[in-house]
């Protein structure tokens, strides 16, 4: 997810890779996607494990939804807030692993 001027934004390529190990399987390479990473850009990357996991009634967690209240948030503190919501969402259970890695693009240092 892509996190910028208060907007997010799902990234997806037009021919991802196939699940780790099963590359072997698809015969082909792979692919690159690019995009833009402005400064102040922040990049949500994560597992399967944080949108497949699902509420008491079996709904997927809103991932996209949720971020929406967190766009100004520091990389550290918009993983605590996912993560204290996630397993709240799931009633202290994920059914599978669940890994994120927030990324924000600062500026370049200032000149000497």
């Amino acid at each position: 997810m892509l996190v910028r001027a208060g907007q997010v934004t799902p990234l997806e390529c037009e021919h991802p890779a196939p699940p780790l190990g099963l590359g072997a399987l698809g015969g082909g390479g792979y692919s690159v996607c690019s995009f833009r990473f402005d400064e102040g850009d922040l990049l949500l990357l994560y597992t399967d494990g944080v949108t497949e996991a699902r509420d008491a009634a079996g709904v997927f967690y809103p991932l996209a939804d949720r971020l929406l209240a967190w766009t100004r948030e520091v990389p550290e503190g918009l993983l605590k807030r996912v993560c204290a919501d996630l397993l709240a969402y799931t009633g202290g259970r994920l059914g599978d692993d669940a890994a994120m890695i927030a990324i924000r693009r600062l500026p370049p240092p200032a000149g000497p």
